[in-house]
């Protein structure tokens, strides 16, 4: 099928970007470095005319679809060669092992072949092992501000030592100190200062660098007596010279005593710290050379090199697997905490002003380093990737930088770690390249040796000067030729140097009026090599790059209908089918009636489709006939169940009209009108219920499109909805008259209180004029 076979190339392309087409490799080795999913095709057949070597470079399942016997296909692998299985003992076991016996990561070493592009996985396991042997070296500033802290330190050995008998029975510890560059400006150089630097009521030692006052040991009161013999210095500026005393603790290892063992280091001062770049302050311009520079336990080049740089300090204590316990005063936490998330396996702990504390500090410190497993790599070749996956305590895992670590894990626990290595090309043709995997802050450590595949097996079978290549003048290998130096074309037929391309391009056209090559090629050596299209299936090809096969005529979107394949720009088609696109079958059954009659004798079969000849018949097989009598009632119980769930098919409804297509409408009017095509008539019917649904429908393929409406008119609903408003309104006449009756009461008998509570006022008015005139009759005897 050329459909599906050109969506998955079209997926091929999505995901792989067509890498292998694109590279045009010349021979196996080429291909197979371009990717992963890149395969050489070595049958000597395999190309067609105007293709060159590169087309023997594709995707695996696209060579096969080609018609490729031989498909160059190298793949790499892992080999396990050393596989101890990490230790199981207990502490108080009567087994003692030493360091160099005790395993806590598996495998230890592997041998991987890469491939390009193709990823290699393996895992790691871990395993803390009870009872891991300790070497603690204490390194403290002895500058005059600590010299109540060097009190508190002499009788750190046996009580340590005591204290460490909890986790590990097998603990040694060591003492250093420093001070400051013995060059101004950091000390004061007049005779007498290099006595005693301190003031004159003070008896303190002269200045030093940084002295190793006891070599690793497991002798606590030897630690002490050496402690206490110790006496403070004293320096001009605040911060000190701990970095060149970290540095040769560091690199020292003989000297100090260093074992193969947990190391660690803790640094106590109260003080901040000099860098790289300081030392010029004192005319030293020569950067610190991470060498070891003690004579007599002394540090004798501090006044020669510079200070290291915090990045040195980080490379030479991970070099060593030395993990450091910051012990610093609580004015200086936050600086020392920004140089903790510098200095991996670090620890930063509060000290009290007098050291008081310093035991509770350095074991909580161990506890947070030990719980935590960081793998680091070396640095790896050109072209070589690495990431990891981890699996950690309850089922949790990580990836990105957080699959490189496991944090909380107790003594016998154990941690998964899935590596994942990819080489890009070939970094180291013919030789192998090492890395190294290791736990931050342990001495073990995981060997991978890479060998890279860099060409097929079949390079190893090549014939040298074969005559099959143009007399001698390559290696016919992998199935093609392999050109000599200065040597060119498909089988070495040309010379860089004689080959005149205006002479030879005749040969690359079919007449003198035609584009080189059909301007779908490049003209090497008289010989059209044709372009390659992004879509490995997509090819041009012939003697002058005439034909392809994707230019061909298409039927639904699809080239030669999904019925054929394109040959030189034509359709040759699959058998039942012709048409220029393979559009046409020619199988007549899906023509047949259910009467058996080809398109029911009412039309003609022309590519699997009916022409149906009398116009009032249509459908699929010209049976369906919208307007002859009866159609409305032989729809009518199909269209009554679809729509309405309701009539004598609602039972059976979904077999028995499963080819309608139901499509509700709100009103009559939007109904499609009858000679709307391909609507072609109004049904008018009526249910069960007396409701009359109206309906129109058509014929599109098998199916019956039917638009339809429903009204249905109750008289007991309507009377009784009639009946219900005027109730309503008598009863809210009622109620409204009763609320005036209420009402009107309220006010008169507010009227008859006030009237009642009313006060007169009874004196007479000043103004006021009697309308009664009284005349009396002079004359008027009384008589």
């Amino acid at each position: 099928n050329l459909l599906s076979s050109n969506t998955s190339c079209l997926l091929l392309i999505c995901h792989n970007g067509n890498e292998c087409t694109k590279a045009s490799a010349q021979s196996c080795g080429e291909c197979i470095q371009v990717g992963e999913m890149c395969g050489w095709c070595s049958t000597e057949a395999f190309l067609k005319q105007g293709e060159s070597k590169s087309a023997r470079c594709d995707e695996i399942k696209a060579l096969e679809s080609k018609g490729c016997s031989k498909v160059e296909n190298p793949r790499g692998n892992i080999t396990i060669d050393e596989n101890k299985p990490v230790t199981n003992r207990k502490k108080d076991g009567s087994e003692k092992l030493k360091p160099d016996q005790i395993t806590q990561i598996q495998p230890q070493k592997l041998t991987l072949k890469l491939r390009a592009g193709e990823q290699q996985k393996f895992s790691l396991r871990f395993k803390r092992a009870e009872d891991y042997p300790i070497d603690m070296y204490y390194l403290m500033d002895l500058s005059y501000s600590m010299k109540d802290d060097l009190e508190n330190v002499k009788n750190l050995g046996t009580d340590l030592m005591h204290e460490m008998q909890t986790i590990t029975s097998d603990f040694r510890i060591g003492f250093g100190s420093f001070v400051e560059k013995t060059v101004m400006p950091y000390i004061s150089t007049t005779p007498a200062k290099l006595l005693n630097p301190c003031t004159s009521d003070q008896n303190c030692t002269s200045p030093f660098s940084y002295k190793n006052v006891l070599s690793l040991t497991e002798d606590g009161k030897r630690f002490n007596t050496l402690v206490s013999q110790q006496q403070i210095s004293g320096n001009l500026d605040s911060p000190e010279g701990g970095f060149d005393a970290i540095m040769q603790v560091a690199v020292c290892g003989e000297q100090i005593g260093w074992r193969n063992v947990t190391r660690l280091l803790v640094f106590s001062t109260d003080a901040g710290f000099h860098f790289a770049g300081d030392g010029k302050l004192g005319g030293i311009v020569l950067p610190n050379d991470g060498k070891c520079h003690l004579t007599n336990n002394m540090y004798t080049m501090s006044h020669y090199y510079d200070y290291p740089s915090i990045a040195h300090l980080v490379q030479k204590l991970s070099d060593n697997n030395i993990q450091t316990i910051f012990a610093v005063t609580e004015e200086f936490q936050p600086v020392y905490k920004e140089l903790k998330n510098l200095i991996p396996k670090s620890a930063v702990g509060t000290l009290s002003a007098n050291s008081s504390n310093v035991i509770k500090l350095i074991i909580d410190a161990y506890n947070s380093l030990s719980s935590e497993v960081i793998l680091e790599n070396s640095k790896l070749p050109e072209g070589v990737s690495i990431s990891y996956v981890s699996h950690c305590k309850n089922g949790v895992s990580e990836t990105g930088d957080n699959g490189r670590k496991c944090s909380n894990i107790s003594i016998g626990d154990e941690v998964l770690f899935d590596v994942a290595i990819t080489a890009k090309g070939c970094p180291s043709p013919g030789k192998s390249e090492t890395i190294k995997i290791k736990p931050l802050g342990f001495n073990e450590e995981v060997v991978v040796v890479l060998n890279f595949i860099c060409e097929c097996e079949c390079h190893k079978s090549g014939i040298p000067n074969s005559p099959d290549c143009h007399f001698g003048n390559g290696t016919l290998e992998c199935g093609a030729c392999r050109c000599n130096e200065g040597r060119i074309g498909r089988v070495c037929e040309c010379s860089k140097d004689d080959v005149r391309t205006e002479d030879l391009d005749a040969n690359c056209r079919m007449d003198n009026g035609t584009d080189i090559c059909s301007n779908n090629g490049d003209c090497v050596c008289g010989t059209c090599e044709c372009k390659k299209r992004d879509n490995p299936e997509e090819r041009y090809e012939g003697k002058y790059c005439e034909c392809d096969n994707f230019n061909c005529d298409r039927s639904n979107n699809k080239l030669c209908g999904g019925h054929g394949r394109c040959v030189c720009r034509k359709c040759v088609c699959d058998a039942n089918y012709t048409g220029s696109a393979c559009d046409c079958p020619l199988d007549k059954q899906p023509c047949m009636a259910s009467n058996g009659q080809e398109c029911n004798g009412r039309g003609q079969c022309e590519c699997g489709v009916c022409k149906c000849t009398d116009t009032k018949f249509q459908g699929p097989t010209c049976e369906i006939c919208p307007t002859c009598p009866g159609v409305c009632a032989e729809h009518k119980n199909c269209v009554q169940c679809l729509a309405f769930k309701s009539g004598e098919l609602k039972d059976v409804c979904e077999s028995t009209c499963k080819n309608f297509k139901p499509i509700l409408v709100k009103k009559k009017e939007d109904l499609p009108q009858p000679n709307s095509q391909p609507f072609l008539t109004h049904c008018k019917e009526r249910d069960a219920n007396d409701c009359w649904f109206f309906f129109t429908y058509a014929t599109k393929n098998n199916t019956t499109e039917v638009y339809v409406t429903r009204k249905c008119f109750h008289i007991h609903v309507l009377s009784g909805l009639v009946a219900g408003i005027v109730l309503i309104g008598l009863a809210l006449l009622l109620i409204w008259k009763l609320l005036m009756i209420i009402h009107d009461r309220r006010e008169f008998a507010k009227f008859e209180k006030e009237k009642m509570n009313a006060k007169w006022d009874t004196g007479e008015n000043p103004i006021y004029k009697s309308a009664v005139t009284t005349v009396v009759n002079p004359k008027y005897e009384g008589k």
